[in-house]
């Protein structure tokens, strides 16, 4: 009897101090920039950019997916560990620079999920305006959705 009772408090010790395991079901994704490209004669018509490639100033890697795509639209990380991102958009050979300015705050979001990043006070700049006519807007307070374009390039 006492070593039923010895296995019965045993079993229950070992089960009361077992932890529920933590999944993360929010998905904490850090923004990445959504770029929409319209036509430079009618605004609110987008257009493709033929034979697109873009590739980071920093290190010069090609991103894979944009590498020689036609495409209206684009979406492209920021770099976290910096409070800034270059990107050369290139179009049949031509580059453009599209350079982006920001601050970083963490986010806690949970214990299983931990950290995800929020930029804020976004300046964009294009010292080389080659392909690009315009874009709109310059600045823009935060990124923190997914759900909508953030920048609209003119071509």
């Amino acid at each position: 009897m006492r070593k039923i009772i010895f296995l019965l408090g045993f079993v229950l010790l070992i089960n009361t101090s077992c932890e529920k395991d933590d999944f993360c079901t929010q998905n904490p994704v850090t923004p990445r920039l959504i770029i929409r490209f319209y036509d430079d004669t009618n605004r609110e018509t987008t257009k493709r950019v033929q034979n697109l490639v873009i590739n980071s100033e920093a290190n010069s890697d090609t991103i894979a997916r944009y590498n020689g795509v036609s495409t209206d639209s684009i979406v492209i990380p920021l770099n976290p560990n910096a409070l800034e991102t270059i990107y050369n958009f290139s179009k049949d050979g031509v580059v453009n620079q599209f350079s982006i300015n920001y601050d970083i705050q963490e986010e806690y979001v949970s214990r299983s999920c931990g950290y995800k990043i929020v930029y804020t006070n976004l300046e964009f700049s294009s010292p080389t305006n080659t392909w690009f006519t315009d874009f709109t807007p310059k600045t823009l307070l935060n990124l923190n959705d997914q759900t909508t374009a953030h920048v609209q390039v003119f071509h």
